[in-house]
């Protein structure tokens, strides 16, 4: 078996429900992650839009999610630290936590909801960017696992 993640609020490929978009609730859909590697310490998530017209979007950045974690329920809190002790990052909405999709006008856009298992908890304060935890992440994935989801207007 091998590491992955998928959602029961959306099948992989799927259209995202709209009230996991900006246009609904804009609340972060239920997510869980099987068979993580032996030796995995935590995990990061990185939620992102590569069809933005300003290039990849960032939508929800959290890391130091526990070891035992399997997945994460719907609705996050947008705190820059959760109360499992897990950190939230700054999304390109300029806020911390998820922000949902809000693609313009258009053909559907993909977001892909990527989750790392890593062998160490990383020493990165909440708050940080994209570019600060893709930097903490070098050397410390011990595998990812990726699940996408589409939306349009």
């Amino acid at each position: 078996m091998t590491f992955s993640v998928t959602s029961p609020s959306f099948t992989p490929g799927g259209s995202i429900p709209r009230a996991f978009t900006a246009d609904g609730r804009d609340v972060s859909p239920r997510l869980r992650w099987d068979n993580p590697p032996s030796g995995t310490q935590a995990f990061a998530l990185i939620c992102d839009d590569p069809d933005a017209p300003v290039g990849t979007w960032v939508h929800w950045l959290i890391w130091n999610l526990p070891s035992s974690a399997r997945g994460l329920s719907e609705a996050i809190q947008h705190l820059k630290t959760l109360p499992d002790g897990s950190a939230q990052g700054k999304n390109d909405f300029g806020r911390i936590g998820y922000g949902g999709p809000s693609p313009p006008p258009g053909r559907a856009h993909r977001y892909f909801f990527r989750v790392y298992a890593l062998k160490e908890k990383l020493p990165l304060a909440a708050g940080a960017t994209r570019g600060e935890l893709e930097r903490m992440l070098q050397g410390k994935a011990l595998a990812s696992a990726e699940l996408f989801g589409t939306y349009g207007r």
